[in-house]
């Protein structure tokens, strides 16, 4: 009989999932394109934006050559910075490209509003949040609600 059980947290069990799948590369290039200005400080972040991470060298998009000659100086600081809260070393080098910015405060098009889905209807909406009832965070069973109340009202073909 066991006297003494840990349980480990969803997440540290998907960190060691990641890690041994050989994804951790990618989560991080994901949690960059999502946290940017968070991670790196609004300054930069104004200027700048993580394109993709690959063989350990972050591809990153800059405003204009100006920024890329500054960040050419800061390149060993922002390794450091990103490597810190990657929690291990992911980066080694940062490539800069000039290149459009795109703009991270704006509102996503509502679905129904793309040419050719149509709306949620009320009948799609119920059904979807009796399936997501059992869902304890809120937030999560909104977001869930949401996407199946999508999948239910597209027509059948």
């Amino acid at each position: 009989m066991r006297t003494h059980s840990t349980i480990d947290s969803f997440g540290s069990i998907l960190s060691g999932l990641a890690k041994r799948l050989g994804l951790e590369s990618r989560l991080f290039e994901l949690r960059l394109q999502h946290q940017w200005k968070e991670i790196i400080g609004d300054p930069i972040a104004a200027h700048t934006c993580p394109d993709q991470i690959r063989f350990k060298k972050l591809h990153l998009i800059v405003r204009s050559s100006v920024w890329l000659q500054q960040l050419t100086f800061l390149k060993p600081t922002l390794i450091t910075k990103l490597n810190e809260k990657a929690g291990t070393d992911l980066i080694t080098d940062i490539s800069f490209r000039v290149g459009e910015i795109p703009l991270r405060d704006q509102e996503p098009v509502p679905a129904a509003l793309i040419k050719g889905l149509p709306p949620v209807t009320e009948d799609a909406l119920s059904e979807a949040s009796a399936h997501a009832a059992a869902v304890q965070d809120p937030d999560l069973r909104d977001r869930l609600t949401q996407m199946m109340a999508k999948a239910f009202s597209r027509p059948h073909v």
